[in-house]
């Protein structure tokens, strides 16, 4: 059965539009307090957000809803999205709830759900809320009625969580950091964690005003950290999202590492510490260099969909610790139950300040393929699978690349566009194969 309002991440739109709407999001959080109910008898939730203005109407309707159906509700106030996962489990609460639309801009929300592990939740679990949301509320009666209250020190708590993942001989004095934090939900905890292991931090999107998340800063527009990592003469860059859960990072250059980077840097830092890493998770987006590279050193490199659930999915069907995308959402299983900016990042510092390397030292093996993406509108009910000029193009392309390119082919989850895209060592093939391949989508 297809899901009406779940996507890849949550349910996620423009605040004021469908379904981000303060009476639907009532109704969402009872018919979540309902399905609770099935299996608790007194469930509670938390709930955490970013710094959105709509965050304040939004937390109230899902206050009320879950109240309404007989939960209680810890309020978590600004967070970042892996804080929410771990407070839920720190705290043996039935869910955990984020209010939050990530690195989208202001004008958007959305809410996503985890586990009482600290987990995304399974296919089946939204489907049956969706199911409990066609159904008329149950509001349970006065004497029944959940409360609510506020965990006061829940920043404080997650800063003391995100430094007991990585080793306590880790010191970052000497270290000049610039934490830029996107305006958002990690804007008094990121500066906090890297502060309080010795770095000189340097802030810049700290200073929420409720409409600026990810405006101009962030992981997202990362020319802002590189203009603060040159200016003050830092040694690190480090860019998180609205929410906190994606990561970018730079050196004392100017050079910007992304997710896949970050990630085979993780792998061989634990390859060099003789820790058996059996197997890495990327996506259909990973670029292949960091598959080259990992199996030059052994490491299994396993393909998911694009999301990082479909990667942590992949992870727990192998029994892997490490994942990941190039957007910079990181799995690093054995420290975090889910993506955390803060929790990666410290990882990465930790094989740079342990083996007295830099990023760019430590990344030698690995140079990124040059990528070309081209985006091609469809038509109104076209089938780009049966586009045979599209199939053959691909077929004489992906054998002229061999194992020096990749294509990849797929149709966007959000607009009617198919995106072709072609990784080749040399940038003039890969621009001149994704050309060849868009002329022939569009000539179907």
């Amino acid at each position: 059965m297809a899901r009406q309002y779940f996507g890849t991440d949550g349910i996620r739109g423009t605040v004021g539009q469908a379904p981000i709407t303060p009476d639907f999001v009532l109704r969402l959080a009872h018919a979540v307090g309902r399905v609770l109910k099935r299996t608790e008898t007194h469930p509670t939730v938390l709930i955490g957000k970013d710094t959105r203005i709509s965050g304040y109407m939004l937390e109230a309707a899902l206050e009320s809803g879950f109240n309404s159906a007989g939960v209680d509700v810890v309020l978590l106030g600004p967070v970042p999205t892996p804080a929410v996962a771990y407070l839920t489990r720190a705290q043996r609460a039935s869910l955990g709830v984020v209010i939050s639309a990530s690195h989208n801009p202001f004008a958007d929300n959305g809410i996503k759900f985890f586990s009482a592990q600290g987990t995304k939740l399974p296919d089946q679990w939204e489907l049956d809320v969706e199911a409990a949301l066609d159904e008329p509320p149950v509001w349970v009666p006065a004497a029944g009625l959940g409360k609510s209250r506020r965990l006061d020190d829940a920043a404080g708590r997650y800063i003391e969580f995100c430094k007991s993942t990585c080793p306590q001989n880790l010191s970052l004095k000497g270290l000049k950091i610039v934490v830029d934090a996107a305006h958002g939900a990690a804007y008094h905890i990121a500066p906090a964690v890297f502060h309080e292991l010795g770095a000189e931090v340097v802030k810049i999107g700290c200073s929420p005003d409720g409409l600026n998340i990810n405006a101009g800063v962030g992981a997202t527009h990362p020319e802002a950290l590189l203009a603060a990592v040159r200016e003050h003469g830092a040694d690190y860059g480090i860019a998180l999202d609205g929410d906190a859960d994606r990561l970018q990072m730079a050196d004392r250059h100017g050079r910007l590492y992304n997710g896949d980077e970050l990630l085979y840097l993780m792998v061989a830092d634990r390859l060099a510490r003789d820790e058996d890493v059996p197997g890495v998770v990327g996506t259909l987006m990973t670029n292949m260099a960091v598959e080259v590279a990992l199996k030059a050193r052994g490491v299994r490199f396993v393909r998911a969909k694009v999301g990082d659930r479909y990667v942590l999915e992949e992870l727990e069907r192998h029994g892997w610790i490490l994942g990941g995308e190039g957007s910079g959402h990181l799995l690093v299983l054995d420290r975090h139950s889910t993506g955390d900016g803060l929790v990666s990042a410290l990882q990465v510092l930790y094989a740079c300040v342990g083996s007295g390397k830099t990023l760019a030292q430590l990344l030698t093996d690995v140079t990124l393929f040059p990528q070309t993406l081209i985006n091609v509108r469809l038509q109104p009910g076209q089938d780009w699978k049966t586009n045979q000029r599209l199939a053959d193009a691909t077929q004489a392309v992906e054998g002229e690349l061999g194992e020096a390119g990749r294509v990849l082919i797929r149709a966007s989850g959000t607009e009617p566009l198919l995106r072709v895209m072609v990784e080749a060592r040399d940038a003039s093939v890969a621009k001149a194969s994704a050309e060849r391949l868009a002329e022939a989508a569009r000539a179907a």
